[in-house]
């Protein structure tokens, strides 16, 4: 069954074809290269998914749908920006795409030391608790800035009382190489 022109499939076989010479690009990173779509449709998933909560708008002219996707873009690209860069904190392979060069592609994929023994202590090497995305992100959330009033009438007297950082939240910052508020 043809797929596209580059991939076809015998039985759960499948087969990948390149017009590159073997000189131009090895087998192996042919599969490499092919197994980046796994990433671009992650992309789309997270347009269309809670990830980014971006909701359908329906534009009509061509300059608002421009702007529209240029924005998508730039909300999963901040995010993916994100994800790399806070990836001590997370549940993630942090040197995925190292790990993704030297291992065989062909092979079923296995965490790395490094990423078993993250999950199993639910810890990074630094000692903060490791999370998911979402809920690393919740805790970044709770760090706010309180208008406080004091007084009444025309004595009365606000101020900004921000909330002190964790060191968890410290180090999210640090990583991402944000100034706290």
């Amino acid at each position: 069954m043809l797929r596209n022109r580059r991939e076809k499939t015998l039985d759960g076989v499948y087969i990948i074809r390149t017009p590159e010479s073997p000189d131009t690009l090895s087998a192996e990173d042919a599969v490499r290269a092919y197994k980046q779509l796994g990433d671009v449709e992650k992309a789309f998933r997270t347009f269309k998914g809670l990830d980014l909560r971006v909701r359908p708008i329906h534009h009509r002219l061509e300059t608002r749908v421009r702007a529209h996707l240029f924005l998508c873009m730039l909300a999963y690209y901040v995010e993916w920006h994100m994800r790399e860069a806070l990836a001590p904190l997370l549940f993630v392979e942090e040197n995925l795409a190292q790990a993704r060069a030297t291992r065989d592609p062909v092979a079923k994929a296995a965490p790395t030391e490094g990423a078993q023994a993250k999950k199993k202590s639910k810890r990074s090497d630094d000692g903060f608790p490791v999370r998911h995305f979402n809920g690393l992100l919740g805790t970044l959330a709770t760090l706010c800035s309180n208008t406080c009033r004091v007084g009444e009438g025309k004595h009365a007297a606000r101020f900004q009382r921000p909330t002190d950082a964790t060191a968890h939240q410290r180090e999210a910052f640090r990583l991402l190489d944000l100034k706290l508020p």
